[in-house]
């Protein structure tokens, strides 16, 4: 029986394992037919250096997204992701193609995965970073923010998996899965955040790992969940696929992630992963 479809609006790149790369690929081997619609070009990740960006101009991106939204097929598609962005004018028509694909499909999902920073800061444009908070933020059933995007996003910090449980659930998504959570020494974790209860997955931290795996660990979150697999699940099944994943990696010595390779992991039993029940902090706040 064949799959509904995924509009994918992130980066591209023509070398590498980030972005649409890892995204659409993730998606499509696990037999989702993906609509990609690229938010910015380039030769590869800009961290494997120099990097030049073949941008839209803004209102041929407005143009392809306002045509996708109005297109005969688009009653074939059960759900959207949005990563990297390649400007602040292309929120309002993404915004907008989100909120069509719900009005054509009111059971559409919706994940955001707000690709804006890291431990150093913020990587994005400020003003891209605030218009993305209030435009598509408040529209996403699922967001997948990293421990240092979720802090800028709410206005908080945080020195506990306790109290990213509490920042998590001021961002008011339904599902919010929180990479680089606070994890033992020498483990990596992830955070499931929903109204009613708090996972935390955490496997063995390799190092040197290449750029992609957020997307990876989204594409493939969201795929489960398509699937109609319980959010716990997912995380774990996630989880454990990107770990192997980069366990491939490293046993190869590939300088991207090597997709193609170790893609049968995507849908393999979860190994390696351990998730227990995390609570909310009580009595204190994110400040």
């Amino acid at each position: 029986m064949s799959k509904p479809a995924v509009i994918v609006a992130t980066s591209h790149v023509v070398r590498g394992s980030v972005g649409g790369r890892a995204a659409v690929f993730a998606l499509e081997r696990m037999g989702f037919p993906v609509w990609s619609l690229p938010t910015v070009i380039l030769p590869w990740h800009p961290g494997q250096g120099g990097s030049t960006r073949l941008s839209h101009e803004p209102g041929d991106f407005a143009a392809a997204a306002g045509e996708i939204a109005t297109a005969a097929g688009i009653g074939e598609v059960v759900a959207m992701f949005t990563g990297y962005l390649g400007s602040a004018a292309q929120l309002e028509p993404l915004a907008v193609l989100v909120a069509a694909l719900k009005v054509r499909n009111r059971a559409a999902v919706y994940l955001c995965d707000p690709v804006i920073g890291d431990a150093a800061g913020l990587f994005q444009p400020e003003a891209l970073a605030n218009e993305l908070r209030t435009r598509l933020i408040p529209m996403a059933d699922i967001a997948t923010p990293n421990r240092h995007e979720l802090a800028w996003l709410t206005g908080t910090s945080a020195e506990d998996n306790g109290l990213l449980v509490a920042a998590a659930r001021s961002l008011g998504a339904g599902e919010v899965v929180v990479t680089s959570a606070f994890a033992p020494e020498g483990e990596i974790g992830t955070l499931l955040v929903t109204a009613g209860d708090a996972h935390l997955a955490t496997h063995r931290k390799l190092p040197n790992v290449s750029h992609g795996t957020g997307d990876l660990f989204a594409a493939l979150y969201l795929g489960h969940r398509l699937d109609g697999i319980a959010a716990i699940v997912a995380l774990e099944r996630a989880a454990a696929s990107v770990l192997r994943v980069i366990e491939h990696a490293a046993k190869t010595k590939a300088d991207q992630l090597p997709l193609a390779d170790a893609q049968e992991t995507f849908l393999a039993a979860p190994t390696g992963v351990t998730v227990r029940p995390v609570a909310a902090a009580r009595g204190r706040h994110p400040a």
